[in-house]
């Protein structure tokens, strides 16, 4: 795991187990004040709170590991993009977000919104649109709109030490994911060609790694790659005319079965999903009695 790191200003806080689900790492700007995505260190955290040294609160999206330690926060202005507000607001609206109606797997989650990622339901104090430009005095922050991982997903380009937060844009070998409700896989596609071409010269991510000092280069090519390769397995597999089940049981996500069960196979189901979603509407997969085929084969 990294330490610390500053680019002028901008400051990146590591989250626990290199960042990893159910943390992320946060970043931070001492002399305005702001803290992004507080999901990181949570000791590190309190320290900031008892220092008074957090006056507001930005977040890249709605999702629970961006805001695990929120909780630590109930008087700070939270600031979060126009399109990612509402979930926040209460644990039924997170879960219809996810796209999460069985009931069973409703309670799971619930239980581990409210345990493991302290969930306390939020209005936002403001929300922020793309293109905005925000002087922070120590530091110009441009708002971008990167939709697809969730709708309203935010990166925050720092532009003096040209810094770029991509937020979970993350560039991990796992690779996108796009399983909610209204995530998009089209939608996060364009979001990675937008963010390439921004002139930044350190990059920063939400999970794992965390820091790239040079251009990430080829990674942005192996991040969307993942999606292909995904799709690839699944025709595949299509050929068998599969159930959802058993496409499900196949495990093209995460490669294998995982505990606990309830999350991984929710996940699974939820992204291959979208997967589905995309064929059927393109007209190279059809889906008939239960079962999905090849359209011609």
């Amino acid at each position: 795991m990294f330490e610390e790191q500053s680019f002028g200003p901008v400051r990146i806080i590591p989250g626990p187990g290199k960042g990893r689900y159910p943390y992320c790492h946060s970043v931070y700007i001492e002399e305005a004040g702001v803290l992004i995505d507080p999901g990181s260190d949570r000791q590190r955290l309190q320290e900031l709170k008892a220092r008074g040294a957090v006056r507001k609160i930005w977040l890249t999206h709605w999702h629970e590991d961006h805001h695990t330690h929120l909780d630590l926060f109930p008087e700070v202005p939270l600031w979060i993009g126009e399109h990612d507000a509402p979930p926040l607001r209460s644990l039924d609206l997170m879960l219809d977000w996810y796209g999460i109606s069985s009931p069973p797997i409703r309670d799971f989650f619930s239980a581990s919104l409210l345990e493991q990622s302290h969930f306390r339901p939020r209005c936002a104090d403001r929300l922020l649109k793309d293109g905005e430009v925000i002087d922070l005095g120590c530091v110009t922050v441009e708002v971008i709109h990167a939709p697809g991982h969730t709708p309203g997903h935010l990166a925050y380009y720092f532009r003096e030490p040209q810094v770029l937060l991509l937020g979970d844009v993350d560039l991990t070998p796992f690779g996108p994911w796009y399983g909610d409700r209204d995530s998009s896989i089209e939608q996060l596609m364009a979001t990675v060609e937008k963010l390439r071409k921004i002139p930044a010269k350190v990059w920063l991510t939400s999970h794992e790694q965390g820091v790239f000092a040079d251009n990430p280069g080829s990674l942005w090519d192996t991040y969307l790659q993942v999606i292909q390769r995904r799709e690839d397995k699944l025709l595949e597999l299509l050929r068998s005319g599969p159930t959802l089940e058993e496409i499900v049981n196949a495990w093209i996500v995460y490669g294998r079965e995982r505990e606990p069960k309830e999350f991984f196979e929710f996940g699974e189901r939820a992204n291959i999903q979208k997967h589905l979603d995309r064929m059927v509407k393109e007209g190279t997969v059809a889906f008939d009695a239960g079962v999905f085929s090849l359209r011609g084969s």
